[in-house]
């Protein structure tokens, strides 16, 4: 089985991160999307981040009406901070069968180089690239790389921030996130202060 694996603190989904998830699930030749919520990304800081637990529940919340999507939580489990070379590592342990893949935005493409061990990650897994309007030149290096392939996805220029911060200042954001996330936040009151 051909397995996508999106990654994120999805902190929290929303829309934009089911749209790119479900393109890649019906325009490509993968199976399934795995969104895998990173309960630390390296590059964040942590104090920011709704407890793993509420995420990975908002995650499974957004996702039960896609088949082809499923919640993750493969990294609570690890080490952290998460490396993506070693939860790679640890899934074709655990799943010999499956090929796993990676999706990211352009803008992560851009820093791929700064990854840990990124060669063994190219050497060994396809990434699919969906585009961003804030994005730079892609490096050089990462051109025409056989391994990377880009996707014709939509392009959605939304981000878990500018909902957090508009919760904070008492907006509705009601349309950006699935109904059901929606209604997990306002009951809990998360990202009120």
């Amino acid at each position: 089985m051909k397995i996508g694996l999106y990654f994120g603190t999805f902190n929290p989904i929303h829309i934009g991160h089911l749209i790119i998830a479900n393109h890649m699930a019906e325009n490509t030749d993968m199976d399934q999307i795995w969104m895998v919520v990173t309960p630390h990304n390296p590059h964040k800081k942590k104090t920011s981040l709704l407890d793993d637990y509420h995420r990975l529940q908002m995650v499974f919340l957004a996702t039960e009406d896609y088949p082809k999507i499923k919640p993750s939580d493969i990294e609570f489990k690890l080490s952290q901070p998460n490396y993506t070379v070693n939860t790679l590592a640890h899934l074709q342990e655990k799943y010999p069968n499956h090929e796993f893949s990676l999706i990211m935005g352009e803008d992560n493409l851009n820093s791929l180089h700064k990854w840990k061990n990124y060669e063994v990650i190219l050497q060994n897994h396809t990434i699919f690239v969906y585009p961003r309007i804030s994005s730079e030149v892609i490096s050089g290096e990462f051109i025409n790389h056989p391994k990377i392939h880009r996707v014709g996805a939509p392009v959605i220029e939304l981000s878990s921030t500018f909902i957090r911060d508009n919760i904070k200042n008492g907006k509705n954001i009601k349309p950006m996130l699935p109904v059901k996330v929606w209604e997990y936040i306002d009951h809990n009151l998360f990202y009120k202060k």
